[in-house]
């Protein structure tokens, strides 16, 4: 199946995998054929085949159970996380987790200071 276009083979079986999988052929909850069958159907490698499923898995639409297999996931049940917006909500709450540390810093060293002075009294 993976033609000799100059498009990697790859980028290919992911591509066929993505429609079968959008258009139904593929519903929720079914398994992906083994690696080996998918190497045989698509005439690729087996390392080919595994760079396609890993594409599918960064993209939410299937997921992987140890021993079991790889299945098609339940995108309505599921939806993939907003990868953008959940880097934003990790960057303000370090930013405001260092804003708190600095006071907190800031209050540790005024309070050995005063002890400080009026110890030396």
């Amino acid at each position: 199946m993976v033609e000799k276009t100059g498009r990697p083979g790859y980028l290919q079986i992911a591509d066929d995998l993505r429609a079968q999988i959008r258009g139904g052929s593929l519903a929720p909850g079914t398994p992906l054929p083994s690696t080996a069958q998918l190497a045989e159907q698509y005439d690729a490698s087996l390392s080919v085949v595994k760079m396609a499923v890993g594409i599918l898995r960064n993209e939410g639409l299937v997921i992987g159970q140890q021993g079991k297999g790889v299945f098609v996931r339940d995108t309505d049940a599921a939806p993939a996380a907003d990868l953008a917006s959940e880097v934003t909500e990790l960057r303000s709450a370090v930013r405001d987790l260092s804003e708190r540390l600095a006071r907190v810093e800031e209050q540790l060293a005024t309070s050995t200071t005063r002890r400080s002075g009026r110890s030396n009294r």
